[in-house]
């Protein structure tokens, strides 16, 4: 997560680093991208987060263009959170920047073999632990 959160381009106003609620926003993004139409609930469920941050950051996305929010047509009194249909300037920017520099620095070394190596490793682990999320689901 902090090799992450360092590739990530400096946040809009030119601040050097992400707070901690926007870590917590970027958590949240990534459970809505894995679990598209999830109530509020939902998501503090599997995120462990308060409810309340939770609707914090949905509404911090919803203000992005990242995320929708629609009436859940079983239920008309909740609300789910799915990934914009377009993607949005920002998210575009940060799907666009790699995590070579952050890698470099976590490794103390820029050899491009050993950041290969560990790139591979890292798409490994993301494409088994996903695929484990979505078997539980």
């Amino acid at each position: 997560m902090k090799i992450g959160e360092e590739a990530l381009p400096k946040p809009p106003g030119g601040a050097g680093r992400y707070a901690g609620s926007a870590r917590l926003v970027l958590i949240v993004a990534s459970d809505i991208t894995a679990h598209p139409d999830s109530a509020v609930g939902e998501i503090a469920a599997r995120t462990g987060l308060p409810q309340s941050q939770v609707s914090t950051a949905v509404a911090r996305l919803k203000e992005a263009g990242s995320v929708e929010a629609v009436p859940d047509p079983a239920d008309g009194r909740r609300v789910l959170v799915r990934p914009a249909a377009e993607v949005s300037q920002r998210l575009a920017q940060v799907r666009a920047t790699g995590i070579e520099r952050a890698l470099a620095a976590a490794l103390g070394s820029d050899d491009p073999q050993r950041l290969r190596e560990v790139t591979e490793a890292l798409d490994v682990l993301a494409r088994n632990l996903v695929s484990e999320t979505a078997d539980r689901s």
